[in-house]
């Protein structure tokens, strides 16, 4: 390895001052795999889900707390307890490390670096260095804040890219990983993803590695919500994943509707009454260009053309927002952010109870690079962003 580089200071991206690293496997349910409520309530009420990351995670979910209809803040103390065990019975503490990470699977690799961002930094012109990639729910931001605030530890990383010079970042870790010899964890998660961590403490490598990582501005690739929950509880850190690959990819995140009531027919009515074409399609299978969603609605499959951008639009133009505007708020008189309308990343199944999934083509990296480039923000839930890192492998404390 080269010698390090005296690099400046970056105060705003520093290490973990006080942390728990596994010692064997995250204990309980693969916590990464569940988004929406119900599937976590399900989740938690599976033999051996009483105790575990989960748990902590959505302590008003597990079925204690639901019995006794518990919000959050009455189920925090049971949280704040089980985390206790956990880390005594599951995990070794550390401090004053940041940890070197690389994931590698069939379909993608990213070296990056865990460490502690601050989601309110600024630079000198009052420009956020920490920058959204997509829109958010105001009540998930708010349930994660006390969340956060609660338990005060992270127990998951939000994904962070650089918005230029990447390859920097990449070689940095790929050089100081190959220095450090056998990773201090190596875990294959539910998908696949092999996910191995290193270690690094203060000096000279340490210091290096936090200057290239917070060098440029940060684009938030995955946990809009976490960083917005970080930002509203007013911490100063929150446990971050800085990547930029070299293999990033984006997958498609669809859109479900449940409890409308509307079948194919009625559907397809309702989008040709707002001027929309829709045909009948073969497979049912995304498209794999922006411009069409295919649904599914029962038996039937669907092609619905979306109308070309009008005149004075910002391009480029993610489907996302004009599915729900159109074919969604338009049409069919639904509250896109209302419980009739749900997120499905592309590699899980619809639920049961769908009346029709809409399936949309993944954003190309470039437009959602170009978006954030013009101040814009994706719309809620629109990119899928792998390989994520995996929640449970280092906890890091949120206090002063």
């Amino acid at each position: 390895m080269t010698a390090a580089r005296s690099e400046p200071a970056v105060p705003w991206v520093h290490a973990v001052r006080r942390g728990w690293v596994v010692r064997g496997e995250v204990p309980g349910p693969d916590v990464d795999e569940f988004a929406e409520p119900e599937r976590i309530a399900e989740a938690l009420a599976a033999p051996g889900a009483e105790g575990t990351l989960l748990a902590v995670q959505h302590p008003h979910r597990t079925p204690e707390a639901r019995r006794a209809r518990l919000g959050l803040t009455e189920a925090l103390p049971a949280a704040r307890a089980a985390l206790r065990e956990l880390r005594r019975t599951g995990y070794r503490p550390v401090a004053d490390v940041v940890a070197p990470y690389r994931i590698s699977g069939a379909d993608g690799e990213s070296s990056g670096v865990l460490c502690m961002v601050d989601p309110a930094a600024v630079d000198a012109a009052g420009i956020s260095r920490v920058r959204h990639g997509e829109e958010v729910y105001p009540d998930v931001v708010a349930e994660r804040a006390a969340m956060l605030a609660g338990l005060g530890t992270a127990t998951s990383a939000a994904m962070l890219v650089p918005v230029t010079d990447g390859e920097t970042l990449t070689a940095a870790v790929r050089e100081t990983t190959e220095a450090l010899g056998e990773p201090e964890v190596v875990t294959v998660d539910a998908t696949g993803w092999q996910h191995r961590l290193w270690l690094l403490g203060p000096g000279p490598q340490q210091e290096r590695l936090l200057a290239v990582a917070g060098r440029h501005p940060l684009l938030v690739a995955d946990g809009n919500h976490r960083v917005a929950a970080a930002a509203a509880a007013r911490l100063d850190g929150l446990l971050s994943l800085v990547t930029a690959g070299p293999r990033l990819r984006i997958g498609p995140i669809h859109r479900v509707l449940t409890g409308t009531g509307l079948a194919a027919d009625a559907l397809a009515a309702a989008w040709r009454r707002v001027g929309l074409r829709v045909r009948p399609a073969g497979e049912p299978v995304a498209p794999q260009a922006p411009g069409s969603v295919t649904v599914l609605a029962g038996g039937s499959v669907l092609r619905v053309d979306l109308p070309a951008p009008e005149s004075g639009e910002p391009l480029p133009r993610i489907d996302h927002a004009v599915v729900e505007r159109l074919l969604v708020q338009q049409a069919l008189g639904i509250d896109p952010e209302g419980p009739m309308l749900r997120p499905l990343p592309g590699h899980r199944p619809p639920p049961p109870a769908a009346d029709a999934v809409l399936l949309l083509a993944p954003v190309p990296y470039a437009d959602v690079l170009a978006v954030h480039a013009q101040g814009r923000r994706m719309p809620r839930k629109s990119t899928y962003f792998t390989p994520k890192p995996r929640s449970g492998l280092l906890l890091a404390d949120l206090g002063p």
